[in-house]
């Protein structure tokens, strides 16, 4: 969709979501915010993260509409024993940036704000194969880019055209995991290292011990390779959640209680397995806040962010209210035709 529809069709929701009538029947308990880069330059990275200003206007946004930013523990602790005297959001950030340490925490040290940070070991220790930093540097650094395995060829010279061809691969990936294997020749005929490009990118084990020992902070499990989970055999799924909890707990000398599924995909299967290596909870990337009635610790949604519309839109509950409308309405329109 294009961003500016997008945002257009976020703002209404958002201002229908903000009617009484709306806030009294869509009301959450808590929400889980998702991140991952928090950028001082979103431009010079394609758009690919969280701008700074839309970060800082996330916190200031909760604070103003009444939500506690907790952390995972405690929310999950204040839901378990019925707690109805606030609404909890939690900040969590998936990979590892060194950009949640340098850039975000500042901010979320001005708000006293808890946070959980999502490291698989792939990334501290430089051996991650992390295909959407090769793809974003392939674009910035050409003007024309094939990617063979797609059938494409991409003319490529300004912004829009990049973003737009970036957005374009990336898709192809995400219907597909095993897909980017395909990109490494690409890669290299660019001379594009995916090492040092963690490098440059993911705090190192020094940092994240560091960033450990923050007050605020948090650090949670997310797979030895981020790998898709759901791609591998079970014996293989379970080593990437356990071996990845091992890891992080021998080097910050911490418990590691809880993790997000590498692309937020999961099933009943994954879940089991995150149990099985003694996580407490598992975090998605489906869109949705937390109720009482239909908490699954193993499969909790969260809340991505784009736009300020988008937050405002997403954390008042009106997209999941009109998503579950449709729902109801299909749902009898196809046994009809069964």
């Amino acid at each position: 969709m294009v961003p500016i529809v997008k945002d257009c069709l976020y703002y209404g929701a958002s201002r229908i979501g903000e009617l009484p009538f709306f806030r009294a029947r869509l009301a959450a308990r808590a929400a889980i915010i998702l991140f991952h880069e928090i950028q001082r330059d979103t431009r010079s990275e394609l758009m690919t993260g969280t701008p700074v200003a839309l970060f800082e206007y996330s916190l200031n946004w909760l604070r103003q509409e009444g939500w506690v930013i907790v952390s995972v523990d405690e929310c999950i602790e204040r839901l378990a024993r019925n707690d109805r005297s606030e609404r909890y959001a939690v900040l969590t950030f998936d990979d590892g940036y060194r950009d949640n340490a340098s850039v975000a925490l500042p901010i979320m040290e001005r708000h006293n704000a808890p946070f959980m940070v999502y490291v698989p070991t792939g990334a501290p220790t430089r051996s991650m194969q992390s295909w959407w930093l090769g793809l974003r540097r392939l674009f910035l650094s050409r003007d024309k880019v094939s990617i063979d395995a797609l059938g494409r060829q991409f003319q490529c010279s300004d912004l829009r055209s990049k973003t737009s061809a970036l957005a374009e691969v990336t898709r192809w990936v995400h219907q597909d995991y095993r897909r980017c294997a395909m990109l490494s020749s690409a890669f290299k005929e660019s001379g594009i290292s995916l090492a040092k490009l963690n490098d440059e990118y993911f705090l190192d084990e020094r940092e994240l011990c560091t960033l450990a020992r923050h007050p605020l902070a948090s650090i949670g499990g997310h797979s030895t390779s981020h790998q898709a989970l759901s791609t591998l055999d079970s014996d293989s799924a379970r080593a990437e959640l356990a071996d990845n909890r091992s890891y992080l707990e021998n080097l910050l000398q911490l418990p590691v209680r809880h993790v997000a599924y590498p692309y937020g995909a999961c099933g009943p299967r994954e879940e089991d397995l995150a149990s099985q290596a003694g996580f407490q909870t598992a975090t998605t990337t489906r869109q949705g806040r937390l109720y009482d009635h239909k908490l699954n610790p193993f499969a909790l949604p969260r809340i991505g962010i784009s736009s300020r519309s988008g937050l405002r839109a997403r954390m008042s509950g009106i997209i999941e209210g009109m998503q579950a409308l449709a729902e109801r309405r299909v749902v009898p329109e196809l046994g009809d035709h069964q």
